[in-house]
Order: structure tokens, then C-alpha cells, then sequence
């Protein structure tokens, strides 16, 4: 299920934001990023559309994920 990111309160919305660079990691090549620029950057993707908030009902957590990935595990589970 899509959650909209206005649907969560701030803090939520950036603790989550938070919570997801932290795990993902990302590597952003040689220039260093700082935390709230990173969350900037997704937050703005979030405004954009091009990265949803995804929530399972089956294992109870929510994650960020970008639409196009969504897309692909969509069209996977359909053609299984």
C-alpha cells in the first residue's frame, strides 16, 4: 500500500527519511553528503514522485522505495 508523504506527521516523515539513508548506505562517489542534505534530496524525490513510501501489510513495515522499482516488482509479481 502507497502512503502519501503528506499523510505522516513531520518528524515521522523525516525519521523515516533518516532511517532509510542510514540503512541504504548509499554511496555518493567521491564527494561526501551530509545527512540533511541526503534528506533534503529525498524528501524533494518524494515531492517529485519519483520515490514512494511502501507499506506491507504483510510483514508490518514501511520503506522508501523509487517508482521505477516499484514498477518492476509489480510487473514481476504479475507475471509469476
Amino acid at each position: 500500500m502507497l502512503i502519501p508523504y503528506q499523510d505522516l506527521d513531520s518528524d515521522t516523515l523525516h525519521n523515516l527519511i533518516e532511517y532509510f539513508i542510514l540503512r541504504e548506505g548509499t554511496d555518493y562517489g567521491e564527494q561526501e553528503i551530509s545527512l540533511p542534505e541526503k534528506t533534503a534530496k529525498v524528501l524533494q524525490q518524494l515531492k517529485e514522485g519519483s520515490v514512494v513510501i511502501l507499506y506491507s501489510e504483510l510483514s508490518e513495515s514501511v520503506t522508501l522505495i523509487h517508482r521505477d522499482q516499484l514498477t518492476a516488482r509489480q510487473q514481476n509479481l504479475s507475471n509469476h
